[in-house]
Formats: structure tokens, sequence, C-alpha cells
């Protein structure tokens, strides 16, 4: 089995992350995974939604999108058709749902923090690469709100970190560029935290089950994968 890009089944992508990448949000990145780039922001508003107005903490929540060309051919805006597609509505509550584990939000004061995951070039692995992302636009964000004496304490449990891995000419593939994606036999989408849970796996056979083996050397990948991710976090956070 050769992957298209030559790398090695255990080998990510090039990732870079690019901190203060936008001048006016409290966090922002560029993130990069191979040709994938994301724009990531965490933008910070006093108040919470209603259902958490009283009760003394914050929220946090996402919203994911994809620029006309930033595929092979150009999308319309779902703006321009009045709703979001399914797609991008799943992606989005995931990328909620996984920053939401890293925080307590008991500690946050009642505050809103908005993650925007914009994609400007899509390669495969956007979900993933906003996730990864937007943890460090967060991690920045949160910075901001504790020079601000808004904090109640300290908020963050835990950093957040996700890949794709999968069945890719019968053998287990870590992080699907769009080739790999295309054709992979499964695709599993995997989000953990640094101290080692599962946040989300995501998967899905595309023609052939896979087996319980193949799930296992998949996670082993993933968990692989992951803690190079959670290496580069750290170390662009310490700049």
């Amino acid at each position: 089995m050769k992957r298209p890009s030559g790398r090695t089944a255990d080998q990510l992508r090039s990732i870079r992350i690019t901190r203060n990448y936008t001048k006016h949000a409290e966090g922002s990145v560029l993130v990069e995974f191979g040709d994938t780039k994301v724009i990531c922001t965490a933008s910070v508003e006093s108040g919470v939604p209603r259902f958490l107005k009283g009760q003394g903490q914050g929220w946090l929540t996402a919203e994911y999108g994809m620029l006309p060309r930033s595929t092979g051919e150009r999308n319309q805006r779902e703006a321009s058709r009045g709703k979001q597609g399914g797609r991008t509505l799943e992606i989005q509550r995931l990328i909620g749902r996984s920053l939401r584990a890293a925080l307590d939000m008991s500690k946050l004061g009642e505050n809103t923090i908005y993650l925007d995951c914009d994609v400007i070039q899509a390669d495969g692995g956007t979900r993933t690469a906003s996730i990864t992302g937007a943890m460090v636009a967060l991690v920045d964000a949160l910075k901001v709100l504790k020079k601000r004496g808004a904090l109640k304490g300290e908020p963050l449990k835990q950093m957040v970190a996700a890949v794709s891995v999968g069945i890719y000419q019968g053998e287990p593939v870590l992080d699907l560029d769009y080739l790999e994606d295309a054709a992979a036999e499964t695709d599993l989408n995997v989000v953990m935290t640094s101290a080692g849970g599962f946040i989300e796996v995501q998967g899905t056979a595309e023609g052939t089950p896979f087996q319980p083996e193949e799930l296992t050397a998949m996670l082993d990948l993933a968990r692989k994968g992951l803690g190079e991710l959670f290496e580069l976090q750290r170390a662009v956070l310490a700049d």
C-alpha cells in the first residue's frame, strides 16, 4: 500500500498552527493540516443564553462554514440559500461538544465564547483541523478573560484535539487527505482530551464492514497522532 502523499501509515500531514492570525478576536489561529486550512476565531461576549441565566456559569458554542472556493468547485454560500446544510450543522455541533469538554463552565463566569471555524481551503479533515485549531484560539481567549478579571477561577480543565483515521487499500492509516478519504473503505474521526479520554468517535464503513481488530488498530493510530497534536498545541501556546 502506498499513500498518495507518500506518507507512512502512521504519519500526520505537516501541521502548522499560527496564533493571533486576525486582529480583533480575543483568540484567533490559522490551522493547517497539509493543504487543509481553517481560520478559527474565539470571540467573547458578556452574558449567556436564556436557559443559563442566573446560574452563574458560562457557555461555549461553535459555528462552522466553508468559503465558496475552498474546494475544487465554488460552493454557494449557505447564507444565500437561507439555511445551513445538515453537514454544517453536524460539524459545528461536534466542535461545540468537543471544546465544551475542555472547560469547567462554572468558572467561566456569565460569559459566552463563540468559536467560528471558517474553512478557506479543504483537502480532507476539516472538522478535525477545526477542533485542534479552535482549542488554541480558546486558550488565548481565556487569557484575555483572565486579564479582564472576568473569570471565577481557572476554567481550563484539559486540552482537546482531533484527528481522522481510516482503512485505505486494506490498511489502517492516520490523518486522511481528500484523495484517501474519497477512496477509504472506513473513515473514523476521533476526538480526545489530553488526559486520554475519548470525547467522540465517529466511524463509518463505506464498503466492507470493518472488524474489531481494525477498529483497535485505527484507535491506536489516532492516539499516536493525537499525542503529537497535543505536543504541538503546547509548543505553540508556549511561544
